[in-house]
C-alpha cells in the first residue's frame, strides 16, 4: 500500500528545515511500522502567494501576542497590521469577526491546557512536599523526639503527628 502524502505548513522558528519528515524515521528509527506517513513540510511559500501570506499572518500574531499576551487586543493589532501590509487583506476585511472568534478560541484552548498542566505540576509538588514532611515526622517519632521539635521541623499540625504516633504505637503492639 502506498504511503499517503501529507503537507504541513510550518510557521515556527527552526534551525534545520527538512523538506519532509517520516513517522517511522522520526519515532521508530526507520524501522517498518504498521502505519507510516511522510509529511512534506512547507515553510513559507513563494512571496505573495496564499501560503506566504498565512505564514506572515501567524508571525505577526505571534509578535503581537508577545506584546499584548493572548488577548483580543493582540488579535486586533495583528489583523490591522496585516491589512495595512496587504497580507490576507481581502479575507481579513470580509471575515474579520470570524478570524477574531477563531483566534480567541485557540488562545482559550491553549490557556486552558497551560493552566491544567501548571495545576497538575503544583499538585504533584504539594503531594511530594507533604510526603517528605510525613517521612521527617516518622523518623523523628522513631527517634523519640519531643512533639514540639517534630512540629517545628516537619511543619505538620500537631493532630497529624499525634495520629502518626498512634499508628506507630499500634504497629509496635501487634
Amino acid at each position: 500500500m502506498p504511503i499517503p502524502e501529507i503537507f504541513v505548513i510550518y510557521t515556527g522558528e527552526r534551525k534545520t528545515r527538512p523538506s519532509e519528515i517520516s513517522l517511522s524515521q522520526e519515532f521508530f528509527g526507520g524501522k517498518e511500522c504498521a502505519v507510516d506517513v511522510k509529511v512534506k513540510i512547507i515553510y513559507d511559500g513563494k512571496e505573495g502567494d496564499i501560503i506566504n501570506q498565512y505564514v506572515i499572518f501567524t508571525k505577526v500574531c505571534n509578535e503581537q501576542m508577545k506584546i499584548y499576551g493572548r488577548t483580543r487586543k493582540a488579535v486586533m493589532e495583528a489583523i490591522r497590521i496585516c491589512k495595512d501590509q496587504n497580507v490576507l487583506r481581502e479575507y481579513l476585511i470580509s471575515r474579520e469577526k470570524e478570524v477574531v472568534s477563531i483566534m480567541m478560541v485557540l488562545y482559550d484552548e491553549e490557556e486552558i491546557m497551560r493552566s491544567y498542566v501548571e495545576s497538575e505540576v503544583y499538585e504533584a509538588t504539594q503531594k511530594a512536599q507533604y510526603n517528605e514532611k510525613i517521612e521527617t515526622a516518622k523518623e523523628m517519632i522513631e527517634n523519640d523526639e519531643p512533639i514540639e521539635k517534630i512540629i517545628k521541623y516537619s511543619r505538620l499540625p500537631k493532630e497529624i503527628i499525634l495520629e502518626l504516633q498512634k499508628t506507630r504505637f499500634a504497629a509496635s503492639v501487634q
